[in-house]
């Protein structure tokens, strides 16, 4: 193995978010616009073998946590194919999803033998005609099942990513902490982000986290706590349980002095910072036939160039790309 990945902040790189897809198929409010049809040709993503290829530059490089993401990978076709190829890559460790759970119960299985271990999944509200007035008529049934499949499969730990908007779910937040209680999986509270003019518009409804865990503390007892994984919750536990309630918050007490990861969008674009527009193209260099000491030496050139921190709060119209084209 080369030498670590390490940005100008001596930050280690040691996990990428990978995108499959930008397609999705709900239509959150914070995510993507109303109506919106633009997708990429399929002819513009990475192929299996191009992501193979990028991945085993980055195991080359230390990074050992990949996460797959979309849009909604599940789209992708004969995504535990590519899951099972990632797995087998030698120096990865972790191999995580990030879904909505609208088709989780039909590929549960092939996921987890293909090597997937943890889920993280998308669940804004347990009300079905809110989660339907959210998602752009998406079907709480259908997530449900797909999360009780992946229950059953064995996946561990599962955590449900519910975004929280003022004056849209806030008041659900005890229900979904009783719902996590009931079936052993674990809570991510999430604030809005200015990323594209879905996500501007979502932070209308932002609500600073440090409000809902004073909220928590009054009804339940909070202890410090951590979870398996690279990203950037902090963790408490609910005192008597198993429950763990993490708590991200780039807007009210961002996490940057801690980043650890790139983002991979499906075209081969390399995000070095969600709220910075720093990247650099793969997809030319692999089309062109570079070996993968040409990729190993290009992304250590991009990482060198990440930044510090986002802006979102400073400039929150910067980023005008949408979170399904980055990679969520």
């Amino acid at each position: 193995m080369t030498a670590r990945l390490t940005d100008p902040f001596q930050r280690t790189i040691e996990y990428v978010r990978l995108s499959v897809t930008d397609r999705c198929d709900l239509r959150c409010t914070y995510c993507l616009p109303e109506g919106f049809h633009d997708f990429q040709e399929p002819a513009a993503w990475l192929t299996f073998d191009e992501i193979e290829r990028v991945m085993r530059a980055f195991a080359a490089l230390g990074v050992r946590r990949v996460r797959l993401t979309g849009g909604e990978p599940l789209t992708r076709r004969d995504l535990p194919e590519l899951a099972a190829r990632l797995a087998a890559i030698p120096g990865i460790e972790d191999l995580s999803l990030s879904t909505n759970a609208v088709q989780l119960k039909r590929h549960a299985d092939a996921l987890f033998h293909a090597g997937v271990r943890r889920l993280n999944v998308s669940l804004d509200s347990l009300k079905p005609e809110r989660f339907a007035a959210i998602t752009g008529g998406g079907h709480l049934d259908k997530v449900l099942n797909g999360l009780m499949a992946a229950k059953a499969a064995g996946f561990a730990p599962i955590k449900l990513n519910m975004v929280v908007m003022r004056e849209t779910n806030e008041d659900e937040i005890e229900d979904m902490v009783c719902f996590c209680l009931e079936h052993g999986f674990a809570l991510r509270l999430i604030e809005t982000m200015p990323v594209g003019d879905t996500g501007r518009t979502a932070t209308g409804h932002y609500l600073d986290l440090q409000e809902v865990r004073r909220r928590l503390a009054e009804k339940f007892e909070l202890l410090p706590s951590v979870m398996p994984g690279g990203g950037p919750a902090r963790y408490v536990q609910v005192a008597g349980t198993d429950l763990k309630i993490g708590f991200i918050t780039p807007m009210s007490q961002h996490f940057c002095a801690t980043c650890n990861r790139v983002r991979l969008a499906a075209d081969g674009t390399l995000y070095l910072c969600l709220g910075q527009d720093d990247k650099l193209e793969l997809r030319p260099l692999l089309r062109a036939g570079a070996a993968e000491e040409d990729l190993i030496h290009a992304i250590r050139e991009a990482v060198a160039r990440k930044p510090e921190r986002h802006e979102f709060r400073e400039q929150p119209a910067k980023i005008v790309r949408f979170m399904a084209r980055t990679g969520g």
